[in-house]
């Protein structure tokens, strides 16, 4: 994931957000949250390999981590951590079934990124008034931004 930032200069500097390790963590957390059923459906598969390919990782290596998990890393930015709980959000509904298993398995997540419990229940809340329950990215990042004000 790339980012903008003004140099000295006055131009743009890219930065980029994520490590490869970073990378791995991200998708070893998404892996393991998809398996809390005991079951990787194929939407799963699916939408966790997309996951994949836009943090540049390959399908064998992807691949490896659904037999063995790396270190999880907590994202080091607040951003980062909305990203990868929104991530989250969008597996759990991506086979259209939610549990309590993986309702608590998010919300357990997202304390342990220090996100703010209140936003967190906020976003399970209204995710259902949603299409698909899939929450625009604005409004995850509207929910988020009121809980920090």
């Amino acid at each position: 994931m790339l980012y903008f930032k003004p140099n000295q200069a006055g131009g743009p500097t890219i930065k980029v957000m994520s490590t490869y390790k970073e990378k791995l963590s991200i998708l070893s957390e998404m892996i393991a949250f998809a398996k809390a059923d005991q079951a990787l459906k194929d939407s799963e598969y699916n939408f966790l390999f997309g996951v994949a390919s836009g943090l540049g990782i390959d399908k064998e290596t992807f691949d490896s981590l659904l037999k063995k998990q790396v270190e999880i890393i907590v994202p080091k930015t607040q951003a980062d951590r909305i990203l990868q709980f929104h991530r989250l959000v969008l597996l759990m509904n991506v086979d259209q079934e939610q549990n309590q298993i993986e309702i608590g398995n998010l919300h357990n997540i997202g304390l342990g990124m220090g996100l703010p419990p209140s936003a967190i229940e906020q976003v399970l809340t209204v995710m259902h008034q949603y299409p698909d329950k899939i929450i625009p990215p604005e409004v995850l990042i509207n929910i988020f931004k009121a809980h920090y004000n």
